[in-house]
């Protein structure tokens, strides 16, 4: 089956350096009900750098006590060191997750050929589903295509997080898709124009925010009702890109906390609190 809709790379509540788990449950309890089609704790949304693997391991085990099989939960588990990953999988395995979401390798920028492996490894490793991340601004280096197609074969790699930044890229993937595989936007902005290319869904940070309006501009496009859709994409679209003025999830968490949803807007560093300015703009809209 393919990974459709709008999936959510949730946040992770902080209060006093600590995880608020309370807060965490009240998200899921939120949005669950609003027509996502899946979770995605632990990614970059979810400030997955910041976090300690004994906290790793309480935030999944808690996901899916929380979750209680009401949607698919994919995890992100990504890295640079693919024998380390190729281990954590299998401890991830015992959770019985849905799948998790990967980044390609960062930093050490490997050529085609490293990408390749380094996912086949990971691939070989574990009967989880796999949903590659490409995003080459944050990794150092992209996923071509030809690439993506070879990956595509593999078993149990059943998807993309495209964020490319290369529209030109993403529209031959698109027009062109692997058989059996499912192409989510990461790249905000670009949902709706995904959809009608052809695309599955998407992976989205700001579908925090007016969750349903999200969802219901991909129900309108799967029922061909693209002028409602557009409408609504219209509203949308003024401000998604305000949440990425500044590192996300300052402004996504400032958000949250204003309606409610979670105790603090605390980040952990080297992230920092959201400037004046930003929150200013944010109460306006």
């Amino acid at each position: 089956m393919k990974l459709t809709g709008v999936w959510l790379p949730i946040i992770t509540p902080f209060v006093n350096d600590g995880i608020d788990f309370e807060s965490y449950k009240n998200l899921l309890e939120y949005y669950i009900p609003k027509g996502i089609s899946g979770i995605m704790p632990l990614g970059t949304t979810g400030e997955s750098p910041t976090i300690s693997e004994e906290e790793f391991e309480q935030i999944v085990e808690k996901t899916m006590e929380y979750v209680n099989g009401r949607v698919p939960v994919y995890v992100g588990l990504g890295g640079n060191n693919t024998q380390k990953l190729v281990k954590q999988v299998k401890t991830l395995e015992k959770y019985k997750v849905d799948g998790i979401l990967s980044v390609s390798p960062y930093y050490s920028r490997p050529d085609q050929r490293g990408i390749y492996e380094h996912f086949l490894r990971l691939s070989e490793a574990t009967d989880l589903n796999i949903i590659v991340y490409n995003i080459p601004y944050r990794t150092g280096r992209n996923i071509e295509n030809s690439t993506i197609y070879r990956l595509a074969e593999l078993k149990n790699i059943v998807g993309i997080k495209d964020s490319c930044g290369d529209i030109k890229q993403s529209t031959e993937l698109l027009l062109n898709p692997p058989k059996d595989f499912s192409i989510l936007t990461g790249e905000d902005a670009l949902f709706y124009t995904t959809l009608l290319l052809g695309g599955h869904g998407g992976i989205l940070a700001s579908s925090h925010i007016r969750t349903e309006d999200f969802v219901q501009v991909y129900k309108c496009i799967q029922n061909n009702d693209h002028k409602s859709a557009l409408e609504i994409w219209k509203q949308l679209h003024k401000f998604v890109p305000m949440l990425f003025e500044e590192p996300n999830p300052g402004p996504i968490k400032y958000i949250l906390h204003k309606n409610k949803l979670i105790k603090s807007s605390e980040v952990r560093l080297p992230l920092m609190d959201i400037s004046d300015n930003l929150k200013s703009k944010l109460d306006k809209v």
